[in-house]
C-alpha cells in the first residue's frame, strides 16, 4: 500500500508537469489561432456581408458551443484536487514510517530482553538458595543450569558462539593477542588456546574470538 501511494506520487507530479506545459502550448496556439482568423475575416469582410443569413446561421449551428479555456481551467481544477490529496497521503505515510522506523529501534531488543529476564531471576533464587547450603556440587549443578539457559536462549535469537579452538587461525574470525612456539608441528598457525569466544548473529560476526596462535 506504502509503495502504491508513492508510485501514485511520482506518476501524478510526471503527469502534472506534463499537462503544465501541454497547456501553455496549447494556448500559444489558441493565441495565434485567434490573431490568424481576426486577419482572414478583415481581408474577407466584403464576402461575409454578401453572404445569405440562412448560410451564416446555418455554418454556426455545426460548431459545437465549447469555450476552450473554460476546458483547460476545469482539468487544471482537477489535476490540483489529485494533487493536494495524494500530498496528504504522502506526507501522512512519510509521518507513519517515520514513527515505525523510531519504534523499531527504539524496542528492537525487547525480544532478546524478554528472554535474559527469566535468566536473572534464576541468578537471584541461586543466590538465595546459595546462602543456605554448603553443598558446593548443588552450587555447581545450579550455576550449569543457568549457564545452559542462557545459551538456549541466544541460541534462539540466532547467536552462535564461533568454534576456534584446534582450527587454523582466521583474520575474518579471530583476532590473535599472542603468538606462542607450537607445541607440535601440525600446531603451527592454528589456534592454541581461546581467551574470548567470539559470537555472530545469523551470517554477521558480532565479536571476535580473542585467541593464542602457535607457530
Amino acid at each position: 500500500m506504502n509503495t502504491a501511494i508513492f508510485s501514485d506520487f511520482l506518476y501524478l507530479a510526471e503527469n502534472l508537469k506534463t499537462f503544465c506545459l501541454k497547456f501553455a502550448q496549447r494556448f500559444m496556439n489558441m493565441e495565434q489561432s485567434q490573431s490568424n482568423k481576426a486577419n482572414k475575416e478583415d481581408l474577407n469582410a466584403d464576402n461575409s456581408e454578401q453572404m445569405p443569413i440562412e448560410e451564416e446561421n446555418k455554418g454556426t449551428e455545426d460548431v459545437p458551443n465549447t469555450d476552450p479555456i473554460a476546458e483547460l481551467e476545469k482539468q487544471v481544477s482537477e489535476w490540483n484536487d489529485k494533487y493536494i490529496r495524494l500530498m496528504a497521503e504522502f506526507d501522512n505515510f512519510r509521518k507513519r514510517t517515520k514513527k515505525e522506523k523510531e519504534d523499531l529501534l527504539k524496542y528492537a531488543g525487547e525480544e532478546i530482553w524478554k528472554g535474559i529476564l527469566p535468566v536473572i531471576d534464576d541468578f537471584e533464587r541461586a543466590i538465595k538458595d546459595n546462602n543456605q547450603t554448603q553443598d558446593i556440587t548443588v552450587i555447581k549443578q545450579g550455576f550449569e543450569l543457568i549457564y545452559n539457559k542462557i545459551n538456549h536462549t541466544i541460541q534462539q535469537k540466532g547467536i552462535q558462539p564461533l568454534i576456534c579452538l584446534h582450527q587454523p587461525f582466521d583474520v575474518d574470525t579471530m583476532e590473535a593477542v599472542a603468538r606462542v612456539p607450537a607445541p607440535s608441528e601440525d600446531m603451527k598457525g592454528k589456534v592454541i588456546d581461546e581467551l574470548e569466544k567470539g559470537y555472530k548473529l545469523q551470517d554477521r560476526i558480532i565479536r571476535f574470538a580473542k585467541v593464542v596462535v602457535g607457530e
